[in-house]
């Protein structure tokens, strides 16, 4: 059987795509529909269900009710024989993201998670759905670009509009979908072809991207094997003014960035918004074998209805955080100063936010559900990030592993072995299993420095362990508002407290996030002048500081401390031969 879904762009100007669904010979007792709750590599409940503005049932002539079983789930009334089920939902698309639906006249894009019912008991069923042109002379142009095969050469029109196909629910839903007219980038990796389209207002050098994204990709591929694990890899990238983002899908990912990121054409020069776009497509691209092939036992399957806890994100989001910059400067995109110029901003990152003393990233990988992805104005003091965090753990034990077997093995080692031993079609690697699996793949016991590093709370020791290497690590000063503890936000001219930070003296004199600053030592606080003032003061100096607190004037006396050192550098040491081979052997590859 084949459960069958079309998608029309009801009403672009409203935000409306109409969605139906059809279930040939359901269930005499009816069937029970289900919207996803979450999108695998978002871990937060989103609870897509909301966007439905219209919901409604019928076997031919005749309706059929629905009755709401919770918030995204319905079950139809008991059905007749020989007629088929047709669903209908309309649903509004606002949400310009990689992780939900988008509509209007000029683009629309959708994940299946977000616009497909599922039918319960039948996700393992064959699953076909037609992607429909929009009515109207202005979307004549329009084009659709999607991995979702089609069903055949000829149920696809040359914009590739039609039918197309997927084996079950699960896959159906993990190849997005773009709607309308962009630039194109094709290139070829390893013999695979690969292509980026770009949506929105953006003019960018196609054939320097094209090479770049060449190199990134090839990097990671011949870091697993020779071939990749599919046959065509699309980017589908979202040029805006201000944005960042991705989601990986297994043969495709959803993009949004500045469209100032993009390369400028006729400039040959690297820009930060450039390298960092680059770290983003590699981090997406390397996803397609870490965490949808090879995958926490928790994800298999995904439970699309709740939250899927694991205590491995560390490893999935961590490790792949660790090796998307390192497959650039591995593919010569950035220079091995440059590359250590961002891991010493994500050590900065880690080290500045005391939640790392609280929460291990074993645990926030537990709690990405409800703490992670729901962040607050407390986030600093309470959370660490598995990402981050996540990949300095991933540092940490390549540069150990590498030293104990004087450069013989690494953690590319570790990598390659779960790709070999839980990759498409395993049931995913066991919770506690890394410490097995990295003395199995190098033969280096690390238990101690994962309970240590990732169960536990401990800084990893990059001082120590990048020595070999001939790389050192230092630390200096930062702002001067840094000796309060406190982070701000500008508000127009207006500025406020966004984090007090645990331990420092803001918070010690009883200052809030949220308290909006008045004025310091008699004179006027605005958006742009809090630094000049700070620099007039003197460490140890009693500050007189009026806040509003909602609407009331409150009055503080903070003292100034010394500005945290809590800038990382780090920097080249010319060290031994020995050094030099090992620094080489990891950077190089």
């Amino acid at each position: 059987m084949t459960i069958e879904y079309r998608v029309e762009a009801m009403n672009p100007q409203a935000h409306l795509f109409r969605v139906t669904l059809a279930v040939p010979e359901p269930s005499l007792e009816g069937e029970v529909l289900r919207l996803p709750a979450w999108i695998p590599g978002s871990y937060m409940i989103r609870e897509f269900a909301r966007n439905i503005v219209e919901l409604k049932a019928s076997q031919g002539e005749r309706s059929v009710a629905l009755t709401q079983l919770d918030k995204h789930s319905w079950q139809t009334a008991p059905l007749k024989a020989g007629a088929a089920l047709t669903v209908q939902a309309t649903i509004y698309a606002w949400d310009l993201s990689v992780r939900c639906a988008h509509l209007d006249e000029s683009h629309g894009f959708f994940n299946g998670t977000q616009l497909f019912l599922q039918v319960a008991g039948r996700e393992t069923e064959t699953h076909r759905v037609e992607i429909c042109r929009p009515a109207g002379e202005a979307f004549a142009a329009w084009k659709v670009a999607t991995t979702l095969p089609a069903v055949g050469r000829r149920s696809v029109d040359k914009a590739g509009f039609g039918l197309r196909e997927a084996p079950d629910y699960d896959t159906l839903v993990d190849h997005p979908v773009e709607m309308g007219s962009w630039q194109s980038v094709k290139f070829e990796a390893c013999g695979v072809p690969h292509e980026m389209v770009v949506t929105g207002v953006a003019r960018f050098d196609t054939a320097r991207l094209a090479a770049d994204l060449k190199k990134t990709c090839e990097s990671v591929i011949r870091f697993f094997g020779k071939t990749p694990p599919f046959s065509r890899y699309l980017f589908m990238t979202l040029a805006v003014g201000d944005g960042y983002g991705g989601l990986e899908h297994r043969d495709s990912t959803a993009l949004i960035c500045s469209r100032n990121d993009l390369p400028v054409i006729g400039d040959s020069s690297t820009s930060d918004g450039y390298r960092t776009f680059l770290g983003l497509c590699s981090h997406e691209y390397f996803h397609a074998w870490n965490v949808k092939r090879i995958k926490p036992a928790a994800f298999v399957p995904y439970a699309l209805d709740r939250e899927n806890h694991t205590r491995l994100l560390w490893v999935f989001e961590g490790f792949t955080s660790y090796y998307d910059d390192l497959a650039l400067v591995r593919g010569g995109l950035i220079s091995q100063g440059e590359y250590l110029s961002l891991l010493a901003k994500t050590v900065t990152a880690v080290e500045r936010n005391p939640g790392r003393l609280h929460q291990s990233v074993a645990q926030s990988s537990f709690d990405a559900w409800t703490k992670y992805y729901r962040q607050d104005e407390n986030s600093p003091n309470a959370i660490v990030s598995y990402y981050q965090k996540g990949s300095l753990v991933a540092l940490g034990l390549d540069l150990l592993i590498r030293t104990k077997t004087a450069g013989a093995k690494s953690l590319d080692d570790v990598m390659r072995h779960l790709w070999r031993h839980y990759g498409e079609g395993s049931s995913g690697v066991p919770e506690g299993a890394m410490p097995a699996i990295v003395k199995e793949a190098t033969g280096v016991d690390v238990r101690r420095e994962i309970a240590r590093w990732a169960e536990g709370c401990e800084d990893v020791p990059l001082a120590r362990l990048l020595k070999p290497f001939g790389v050192t690590l230092s630390r200096k000063a930062a702002a001067r508002i840094s000796g309060l503890g406190i982070r701000t936000k500008a508000e127009g001219t207006v500025l406020k407290l966004a984090n007090v930070i645990e331990g420092g003296s803001a918070q010690a004199a009883g200052l809030s996030a949220g308290d909006e600053l008045v004025a310091l030592n008699g004179l006027r606080v605005t958006a742009g002048n809090l630094d000049s003032l700070l620099a007039r003061c003197q460490t140890g100096e009693t500050l007189d500081l009026l806040v509003f607190r909602r609407d009331e004037l409150r009055h503080f006396k903070p003292v100034l401390e010394a500005p945290r050192l809590e800038e990382c550098a780090l920097g080249l040491d010319a060290g031994s031969a020995k050094s030099l081979g090992l620094r080489n052997a990891w950077l190089k590859g």
